[in-house]
């Protein structure tokens, strides 16, 4: 049950921040369900962090960590969800005056959502561009959709060994590969990490493109990148990571508004198309 006389502010941090679109999907949400609630985004980096959460008031409820403090906020966390632990990260922490931080991870539950989206509900084999925070997100994620087998394209090969023991941990085979190289399986689908604005040459493009499947970047802006003009061209399911933002958005309404990332909301299909409609005007 939520407590309406509680805490009532929220807000994004992260650096840069100015980009999010974060404030416009929660502002969506709690409209419709008639809280109170101010959201707001502040810029705030990785060594001003510790000093920034130490320095919120009772009047909290919580906050979404976007890059480069999930990291952060997971050590700042005194309960963690499953999803947490596995990616060592957290990009949600709910507040209260009486308790310790309580941080969860909901990319992974955005990016799921992202994919079902796309048509790809179940993928055997999957293709990742990027090692990093984001990608152990994606790889939870692949792996309880079922995924086997997942080869990761990196620059660095040393930085994809967490990946790899990730994946072990799960049950999913993860193999590294020098980005560059095209990975011997077909994939049913590519899943990019990189930030938005990362220029490749077209080469490497190519490299992942082929046999890469349906293409999720996660990047929104600029769009569309370079990868998604690459797997348009080749007429492949192309998707931006709007859709990823907005379903990982409605599990932290849910934990803000209930401490419980799997309890629906109350007229939860109206909460959603307000989301949507705020993120991408249908």
């Amino acid at each position: 049950m939520t407590d309406v006389s509680g805490p009532t502010a929220l807000a994004v941090w992260g650096s840069p921040v100015a980009h999010s679109r974060s404030p416009e999907l929660h502002a969506a949400a709690y409209g419709v369900l008639d809280l109170p609630w101010s959201y707001t985004r502040r810029e705030v980096d990785a060594e001003g962090f510790d000093a920034a959460l130490a320095g919120l008031g009772a009047e909290w409820r919580g906050l979404s960590l976007t890059m480069p403090l999930k990291e952060r906020a997971f050590a700042a966390a005194s309960r963690r969800d499953r999803r947490a632990e596995l990616t060592g990260a957290v990009n949600t922490l709910r507040l209260s005056p009486d308790a310790d931080p309580h941080g969860v991870n909901t990319d992974v539950g955005g990016l799921v959502g992202a994919l079902r989206e796309l048509g790809v509900s179940s993928p055997d084999v999957a293709r990742l561009i990027g090692a990093g925070a984001t990608a152990s997100s994606a790889i939870v994620a692949l792996g309880e959709l079922g995924t086997r087998r997942v080869d990761v394209c990196a620059r660095r090969l040393v930085s994809t060994a967490p990946l790899v023991d990730l994946g072990d941990r799960i049950g999913v085979d993860v193999h590294p590969y020098p980005l560059g190289t095209t990975p011997h399986a077909a994939a049913d689908v590519t899943i990019s990490t990189l930030p938005g604005g990362t220029v490749l040459p077209p080469d490497l493009v190519a490299s992942v493109a082929d046999a890469g499947g349906s293409l999720l970047d996660v990047a929104y802006s600029p769009w569309p990148s370079a990868l998604a003009d690459v797997w348009s061209a080749r007429e492949a399911r192309v998707m931006s990571g709007l859709p990823m933002l907005l379903h990982q958005a409605l599990l932290q309404v849910r934990f803000f508004v209930s401490g419980d990332v799997d309890a629906p909301l109350t007229d939860e299909h109206a909460v959603f198309a307000a989301m949507r409609s705020a993120l991408m005007g249908d």
